[in-house]
C-alpha cells in the first residue's frame, strides 16, 4: 500500500488521507476485488502511523462497502457494486439477468391482512380493506442482496398467493395474470443501518450500511397498486441517475 500524499494535516485527518489513498488504488485497478490487505500492524508500520489510525481508515471504507472483513481471514477488497438506475422502473429479475447474474428469491413472509392506516392511506384504501403483505429476499448468484417488503391491494389482485414469487417477477405476474401494468412510481432513497433481523437475512453484520428505497407504484390508470420499502445491501449496490438540464 502506498503512503498517502502530503497534505495539510490540520484540515484533513490522517485516517481520511489513508482511506482516500486506498480508494484511489481501488479505482485505478491497482487493488482488485478479492485482494487481501496486509494486517493492521503491518500497515501501520509501513505507513508510519498507529494501528488505531489504520483501523479508522479501514472502517471508513468498510462502511462504504469497499472493503469486507472475513472472520479469521482478514480484510479484502469487496466486489464492485451493481449500479441501479434510480429514475426508471425495472423488475429486479430482468435487471439482474441483463447484467449476467442469476436472480433468485426466497419468501420470508406472505400473508393477507387488514391494511395498516399508513398503508391504506397511500394505496387509497378504506380501513376495512385487505392487502397482501409480502417479505421477499432477493438473491443474485445465490447471495442475498435485497430484502423486499411490499403491500398490494387484495381486491385488485385476488388469490395472489397462488403464484410462485420465488420464480416469477411481481410486475410480470401483475401484467400477465391481471392485466395491470406498472407505468410509473414515486421513489425515495435514504441510508440506514441493518438491524439484527435484517442483518441475519442479508448475511451482513448488524449496523452494516443499507439503502432504503420507499416506492409507491401506479398502474396505467394512475391508481396506486404497490407500496414497497426495500432494503439494498450498501456493499453490493450503487444508485445512479441521469441528470436533467440545469433548471434556471
Amino acid at each position: 500500500m502506498k503512503k498517502p500524499p502530503e497534505r495539510d494535516e490540520t484540515s484533513i485527518p490522517i485516517y481520511v488521507q489513508i482511506a482516500e489513498n486506498l480508494l484511489s488504488q481501488i479505482e485505478a485497478g491497482e487493488l482488485s476485488p478479492g485482494d487481501r490487505l496486509p494486517p493492521e500492524r503491518e500497515l501501520s508500520q509501513k505507513l508510519g502511523v498507529n494501528r488505531l489510525t489504520v483501523r479508522r481508515a479501514l472502517q471508513k471504507l468498510e462502511l462504504q462497502g469497499l472493503l469486507t472483513r472475513r472472520q479469521g481471514a482478514g480484510t479484502f477488497i469487496a466486489e464492485p457494486k451493481i449500479e441501479q438506475r434510480a429514475e426508471v422502473i425495472i423488475s429486479f429479475t430482468k435487471g439482474m439477468q441483463r447484467r449476467g447474474f442469476i436472480p433468485g428469491a426466497e419468501i420470508v413472509r406472505f400473508e393477507k391482512q387488514n391494511a395498516e392506516k399508513a398503508v391504506a392511506e397511500v394505496l387509497r384504501l378504506s380501513a376495512s380493506e385487505s392487502v397482501y403483505c409480502i417479505f421477499r429476499l432477493r438473491l443474485i448468484n445465490q447471495e442475498p442482496v435485497l430484502l423486499e417488503r411490499l403491500a398490494i391491494p387484495a381486491e385488485r389482485f385476488p388469490h395472489f398467493e397462488r403464484y410462485d414469487l420465488t420464480r416469477r417477477s411481481l410486475y410480470e405476474v401483475m401484467e400477465t395474470e391481471y392485466g395491470i401494468t406498472v407505468t410509473r412510481a414515486r421513489q425515495s432513497l435514504e441510508p440506514v443501518i441493518a438491524l439484527a433481523y435484517e442483518a441475519e437475512l442479508l448475511h451482513v453484520l448488524p449496523g452494516a450500511a443499507l439503502m432504503l428505497q420507499r416506492r409507491l407504484s401506479f398502474d396505467q390508470n394512475g391508481q396506486p397498486i404497490e407500496y414497497g420499502k426495500d432494503l439494498y445491501r450498501g456493499d453490493r449496490f450503487r444508485f445512479v441517475t441521469e441528470i436533467a438540464p440545469l433548471e434556471i
